[in-house]
């Protein structure tokens, strides 16, 4: 969508990338006018029933953005991102928990980058917020506040040779090198070529960071077909570096300490974590006839991780830690498939878009664990994390347990539009199926099975009143493995059904040409499982209900300031609890306000001059059920800078940006997991193209 000349709203034209096409840049060029919205396809913007949005290439870039959740954190008040740098990358949308794990790439779950998600290999980053298990199918993760998906680069039809430098503190150097051609009499050939080196010391103290990085992306697009393939490769080093931070808390602990800036650390300076990942990716698409088109896409990935971290308990008000050890190694395989047709057909004036699809996901973990519990004692004040555990009675052990789980789904919808597509009403159904099974391998036993089915429905209305504003309301489920009962349970080793996530919301889109505004409220409510005291039957009981209202804005406001973000509030209470004693308590880790706001002015006295500033709000976030203990809101600035020059007919960008410009000492976690926040951070890239 684009304004026009008089003022009239347009839609702007689709950008070719291979299998699939992808909506065009909206104006600023931050946020793209559509994305594609699970079996339903690539939607515009203004015709999509639930809340969307779709980050550019050319926002990364510009963002100077290394991570998905520096992309998909920044701006959104309905992204909470707890950790930075960490070494599993997570993040909370609508309250929920979700992480890369759970992210979709070219379309397919479970095929993006293991623990954490690189960006320099993608072209979008997708994000749509609510449950979405009709849509994409139940993730492995059974995430259910939201949905992110990397769409990879391909290969434009202008050729593309392009070399950037980057530097973060303290002195984190990197080079990205990016090619891309097409070939043939219709240029009907793509190779996108990505290459990554990365490494030296964070702005954190003791803290390093290696990362390398391949890609290859490689499409054909036909009259009536369409195929690609994509592949890459990662590692990454990570030393110095936690996931848990302070993960516990003692019965003695009533008040929190005060948080240090993020340039301190609560890793040990020995800890450390390698992850790795290898991922091929094929699709295709053929157009049956005039009004169907058959598509299938099939991926691999391999990789795991292999780590040295602690587990630190806070004991008292004193900030006496305690810590433990933990060595962990993983190594797998995950295959993810669909198949499907779609097409469209009139039954009188109604017009119907369907969808019939299959798909397939299975993985097969193995670890290698060990867990050296009190291996020091330490004190926050004076953080002294002693030796590296003795190893060697580790090295010498075989695999522990393993892990396989398997989800595969049918399912169908049918989006009929009436009265010249002014309204739009969408049906959907899934059937879900998961297996799964953990083993011991060092006894041979079957530690847990599961087997298990549910059919996930959806519906969706949308009414555009005129070109320029919208509203919709959905009804969606999301979907999460449900628990099995323990040992000490009644009706030990029975599996729970899936958990039912539902949502409903309901929403309005205005667009006033070159700057959008949209308002969602919604209310999501997850299940839970706990052992009833009196029956002592392990059971669904509990419940957690968020209710939330988002307001977003992007665009121009007008030529040459442009605004990205917004604000939400969020009531996250707990519903059903265990004997009812946390029962309207506020849910742990969910912050009832956040506002963000990003804002880019092009200084008109000097050409090609950019300037950038990014405000981040994050209200206050309980921690313990009872809510007697919290983390205090905090506030981020970030500012920038960005010039493009023209040397010889080619441009020259060079960024800076300076993120926490005051280096706010804040806790950055949803609990007190994750530490301290990221702390002042210099970034500065050139970019040249040939």
């Amino acid at each position: 969508m684009s304004g026009s000349a008089d003022g009239a709203t347009t839609l702007a034209p689709i950008v070719a990338t291979g299998v699939g096409d992808l909506p065009a840049a909206y104006a600023g060029g931050q946020v793209a006018t559509g994305s594609r919205v699970g079996m339903l396809g690539n939607k515009d913007l203004m015709e999509t029933p639930f809340n969307t949005v779709s980050y550019t290439e050319e926002y990364i870039q510009n963002r100077e953005a290394q991570d998905v959740g520096a992309v998909i954190g920044a701006t959104d008040p309905s992204v909470f991102v707890p950790n930075k740098r960490n070494i599993y990358e997570t993040y909370f949308i609508r309250g929920f928990n979700s992480s890369v794990d759970d992210a979709t790439f070219a379309g397919l779950v479970g095929m993006a980058p293991n623990m954490r998600g690189s960006t320099e290999f993608v072209e979008r980053v997708e994000v749509l917020k609510g449950p979405a298990a009709f849509l994409y199918g139940m993730p492995p993760g059974g995430t259910v506040g939201g949905s992110v998906a990397l769409v990879p680069k391909r290969a434009d039809d202008e050729p593309l040779t392009r070399l950037t430098t980057t530097y973060a503190s303290d002195s984190l150097w990197g080079t990205h090198v990016d090619l891309g051609r097409r070939f043939g009499d219709e240029n009907e050939w793509g190779v996108r070529l990505n290459g990554v080196l990365r490494g030296g010391d964070t702005a954190v103290d003791n803290e390093t960071d290696q990362v390398v990085l391949g890609s290859a992306a490689l499409d054909w697009r036909g009259e009536n077909a369409r195929f690609s393939f994509d592949y890459y490769k990662q590692k990454e080093d990570m030393d110095g570096v936690n996931y848990f931070g302070l993960s516990g808390l003692g019965s003695a602990v009533t008040v929190l300490p005060e948080p240090r800036t993020g340039d301190h650390s609560l890793a040990a300076p020995w800890s450390y974590t390698t992850n790795e990942t290898e991922a091929f990716v094929l699709r295709g698409e053929v157009d049956l006839t005039d009004a169907i088109t058959a598509y299938a896409a099939w991926g691999w990935r391999f990789g795991g991780y292999d780590a040295l971290i602690t587990q630190n308990t806070l004991l008292n008000n004193a900030g006496d830690i305690s810590v433990t050890g933990l060595r962990s190694a993983r190594d797998g395989r995950q295959d993810s498939g669909e198949v499907g047709l779609r097409g469209d057909f009139a039954t009188g004036e109604i017009k119907h878009e369907w969808n019939v699809a299959a798909t397939r996901f299975s993985k097969h973990n193995v670890f290698k664990d060990r867990r050296y519990a009190n291996l020091t004692l330490t004190n926050y004040y004076n953080l002294n994390f002693g030796q590296a555990p003795d190893l060697t009675s580790y090295n010498a052990m075989g695999p522990t347990t393993s892990e396989d789980q398997e989800l595969s789904s049918v399912a169908v919808s049918d989006t009929m539009s009436f009265f010249e597509d002014q309204l739009q009403l969408t049906f959907g159904l899934r059937y879900q199926k998961v297996e799964s099974a953990n083993r011991n391998l060092v006894t041979g036993a079957l530690t847990s099975s599961y087997d298990s089915s549910r059919v996930t429905p959806a519906i969706a209305a949308l009414y555009r009143a005129n070109e320029s504003l919208s509203f919709y309301a959905n009804y969606i489920e999301g979907l999460s493995q449900g628990a099995t009962a323990p040992l000490t349970a009644k009706n030990s080793g029975e599996a729970l059904a899936p958990y039912q996530t539902k949502q409903v919301e309901v929403g309005t889109k205005w667009d006033l040409g070159d700057f959008t505004t949209t308002l969602s409220l919604f209310q999501i409510e997850k299940p839970s499982a706990y052992t009833d005291p009196v029956t002592n039957v392990f059971g669904t009981y509990g419940e957690q209900r968020n209710r939330g209202v988002e307001l977003n804005v992007f665009g121009e406001v007008r030529s040459g300031l442009r605004l990205l973000g917004g604000v939400s509030y969020t009531e996250a209470e707990v519903t059903k609890s265990l004997n009812g004693l946390q029962d309207g308590k506020t849910a742990v880790g969910v912050p009832a306000v956040m506002a963000k706001l990003g804002l880019e002015y092009d200084v008109p006295s000097v050409e090609g001059l950019t300037l950038s500033g990014n405000i981040n709000h994050v209200g206050k976030r309980y921690i313990n059920g009872d809510n007697t203990l919290s983390l205090p809101a905090f506030t981020t600035l970030d500012l920038g800078a960005r010039h493009t020059f023209d040397v010889d007919g080619k441009p020259l960008v060079v960024r800076a940006s300076i993120q926490n410009v005051t280096n706010e000492a804040y806790w950055g976690g949803n609990s007190l997991a994750g530490g301290f926040g990221a702390p002042r951070t210099y970034l500065l890239s050139a970019s040249v193209d040939f």
